[in-house]
């Protein structure tokens, strides 16, 4: 069984389990979370899909830890006026480990 579900305006597959890291969730390791916008359930014999959401449907995760993810580094540069602009980011991540999925 899994789902799709949606978090920060991106869209993730949960499956009961598996650990998913999502953009970050203003809660404490060892919270419990439900998150309620899911999108689509589906097991071996059916599949739910919702207009846009599935009515009943919750995912229940617990957080695992709060980190950043890898540094990029931003480049910005004109040519012939010496013009360059160096920045790096990292950005803020929850892993999330998915407990259940109920309809």
């Amino acid at each position: 069984m899994y789902a799709i579900i949606r978090s920060g305006g991106k869209q993730y597959r949960a499956e009961v389990g598996a650990t998913i890291d999502v953009d970050r969730l203003p809660h404490e390791v060892g919270a419990s979370v439900d998150i309620d916008d899911v999108l689509l359930v589906s097991n071996a014999e059916e599949c739910h899909i919702g207009q846009p959401l599935v009515e009943g449907a919750r995912v229940s995760a617990t957080v695992v830890e709060q980190f950043r993810g890898k540094k990029i580094i931003v480049y910005k540069y004109r040519q012939r006026t010496n013009y360059r602009r160096k920045k790096g980011h990292r950005q803020h991540y929850t892993r999330l480990r998915i407990d259940g999925i109920t309809i």
